[in-house]
């Protein structure tokens, strides 16, 4: 068939082919949002040769929670990681997932989420580990923000139960961060015999104001708990850390976190999720990692979320942690001027489709943000 009439089926099947894709990465019955594709990134010349499989030595590990209502944030930050990888093939993806109960609309979103990734991302090397809630439903207590109390945000917990056992060390990525460096540069963070966690330290911030009156008054805890670590303790932000996960193991701190979780149920020693476990675990003994690579709190505070500048220094990694999210500020319209920088790395498609060619054509993204920010 020739002329306008060839011309209009051919259109429509074109039309009907970014449906058919729309649909996929959206779920028969819509339950997610709609994604573009990615453009595809390769890996630069002196990569390691292709990944054999999981277990190859030559991949960088990255871990992170995976679910319906983060996914927006997941979708961009796994965008920016690979937009800045100077060998982004050589990148395993690790989702963690609320597992299905009894094979009921947990499992179907879990699939949902699978071929939401694989959409946006074919080439993606990825796997989605389930994780159920009844894990930890138990031991969680309430915080000042609802979705801190989310039984996923305490999966990192058990990073080292789900993964491989191959998979020597892993980089835990909260969902609300987006990368401007190349993340092999954090993947390669020296990690001495006596560390177990790695991760930005901010020994300015006031490390007391993260535990209760009564902690501190407790002669059993206070500062007593952390008398022997190896530095004074500092607090550092759990949504960026690499970890060791064979020492994790061998030291059982999964168990030690959720001792003190327990402790807490019986004293409330703390008021702010799941960070403070991990402080009373780690804080004093972290390897500390070069501020570039959180530049945190871009969400504001936990109550209100206002607008945040970045810290002063260099920037490798953005992480709006606290309560206001880039996506929802932008859809609110009432964005904060960094928001505008995550949005270049939004794949989400609006109901009318109208952004699904302009991201899936790939186009050159830049930052909004001035080029001597930027200055390793």
């Amino acid at each position: 068939m020739g002329g306008a009439a060839g011309e209009a089926m051919r259109a429509g099947v074109v039309v009907a082919a970014v449906v058919v894709f729309l649909a996929v990465a959206s779920g028969a019955e819509g339950a997610l949002p709609r994604f573009a594709e990615a453009p595809e990134y390769r890996n630069g010349e002196g990569c390691p040769a292709a990944a054999a499989g999981v277990c190859d030595p030559g991949l960088v590990h990255i871990a992170m929670t995976l679910d319906a209502h983060y996914l927006r944030g997941s979708m961009a930050a796994v965008y920016s990681l690979l937009k800045h990888a100077s060998c982004p093939e050589s990148i395993f993806f690790h989702f963690l997932a609320a597992a299905a109960g009894g094979g009921g609309a947990e499992g179907e979103e879990s699939e949902l989420l699978r071929r939401a990734v694989a959409a946006s991302f074919p080439s993606l090397r990825f796997e989605i580990y389930p994780f159920r809630a009844e894990a930890v439903a138990g031991l969680i207590s309430a915080s000042v923000r609802a979705a801190l109390e989310a039984p996923l945000n305490y999966a990192r917990n058990h990073l080292a139960d789900l993964l491989p056992r191959c998979v020597p060390r892993a980089i835990y990525l909260d969902s609300d961060v987006l990368a401007a460096d190349d993340v092999r540069r954090l993947w390669e963070t020296r990690l001495p015999a006596a560390a177990v966690v790695a991760a930005p330290e901010y020994c300015h911030a006031n490390f007391s104001r993260y535990f209760t009156p009564a902690f501190w008054s407790d002669p059993e805890l206070g500062a007593r708990v952390f008398a022997y670590r190896r530095r004074p303790p500092c607090y550092f932000n759990t949504g960026v850390m690499v970890i060791d996960l064979r020492r994790w193991r061998a030291g059982n701190y999964r168990q030690r976190i959720e001792r003190w979780m327990e402790i807490q149920k019986e004293k409330r020693i703390y008021e702010l999720g799941s960070l403070p476990p991990f402080l009373l675990v780690f804080a004093g003994e972290v390897e500390a990692v070069d501020h570039r690579w959180n530049q945190h709190g871009l969400g504001g505070d936990n109550v209100h979320g206002s607008c945040r500048p970045l810290h002063d220094g260099p920037v490798s990694l953005m992480h709006w942690s606290g309560k206001g999210k880039p996506w929802d500020r932008l859809d609110a319209g009432r964005p904060c001027p960094l928001d505008y920088t995550w949005k270049s790395y939004d794949l989400y498609v609006p109901g009318d489709g109208g952004a699904a060619a302009s991201l899936a054509s790939g186009p050159a993204l830049s930052f909004a943000l001035p080029a001597s920010v930027f200055s390793w």
